[in-house]
């Protein structure tokens, strides 16, 4: 199974999302907002990063964009829940113009989260 950062600042969400992946073998880090996934990435080398897009600090738009800069090609899986203001499917269609893998419109469940790692780490 794959080492997989989970990048999040919702803690209900980060520690559900946590258990899922836990639960199907795989190794976890987790980061609170995009300035530490990114100290993180440089860090522990991940084999997939899975990051919110809202988040304070650093958003994950701007945590894509610097890790792109930093010339890192890890797999990214973009989620979002969208905000009263910004839809989640605008947030998922800005990351995906920045290369990300897979996106996903939360809620999601764990299949979709299945199928999605399956679509994003190389074979």
């Amino acid at each position: 199974m794959a080492h997989i950062l989970v990048v999040e600042d919702d803690d209900m969400f980060r520690e559900s999302l946590v258990d899922m992946l836990t639960k199907d073998g795989h190794r976890v880090t987790i980061a609170k907002n995009g300035e530490e996934g990114v100290h993180a990435c440089s860090q522990i080398c991940p084999e997939l990063i899975i990051t919110d897009i809202l988040m304070p600090c650093m958003d994950g738009i701007e945590a894509i964009m610097e890790l792109s800069r930093q010339g890192l090609t890890i797999p990214i899986i973009a989620i979002s829940g969208g905000r009263r203001t910004i839809s989640a499917e605008f947030n998922l269609e800005s990351a995906q113009l920045l290369g990300v893998k897979e996106i996903l419109a939360k809620p999601f469940s764990r299949v979709d989260l299945r199928h999605a790692i399956k679509q994003a780490l190389p074979n």
